[in-house]
Parts: C-alpha cells; sequence; structure tokens
C-alpha cells in the first residue's frame, strides 16, 4: 500500500507538469492541476495510513 501512495504521488506530479506544458486554454490548465494536487493527497493519504499501519503493528 506504501508503494501505490508513492506510485500516486509520481503521478500527480506527471499530471501536473504535462497538463501545463500541452494545454494552452487556462480554465483546462486549472482543471488538469487541480486533478493532478487531489491525486497527490490521495497518495500522501495511503503513504500516511501505511506508515501508521506499520507503527501499529510493531508495538
Amino acid at each position: 500500500m506504501k508503494l501505490a501512495g508513492f506510485l500516486l504521488l509520481l503521478a500527480g506530479w506527471v499530471i501536473v507538469l504535462s497538463s501545463l506544458a500541452l494545454l494552452h486554454s487556462a480554465p483546462a490548465q486549472t482543471a488538469f492541476v487541480l486533478a493532478g494536487i487531489a491525486v497527490e493527497l490521495l497518495g500522501l493519504a495511503l503513504v500516511v495510513r501505511a506508515h501508521l499501519v506499520l507503527g501499529e503493528a510493531r508495538e
């Protein structure tokens, strides 16, 4: 689950950077940047959740 979180973090950056490079209209760029940030937040939540689950398992 931690690996999936890190892959989502990477995918979010790729979405943001590719939208800025490929799209020319401001509304489309904004939509894709927000979608990329949402993907990054999902990845961060997965990483934090996996870290907390691993911490509880060690106790």
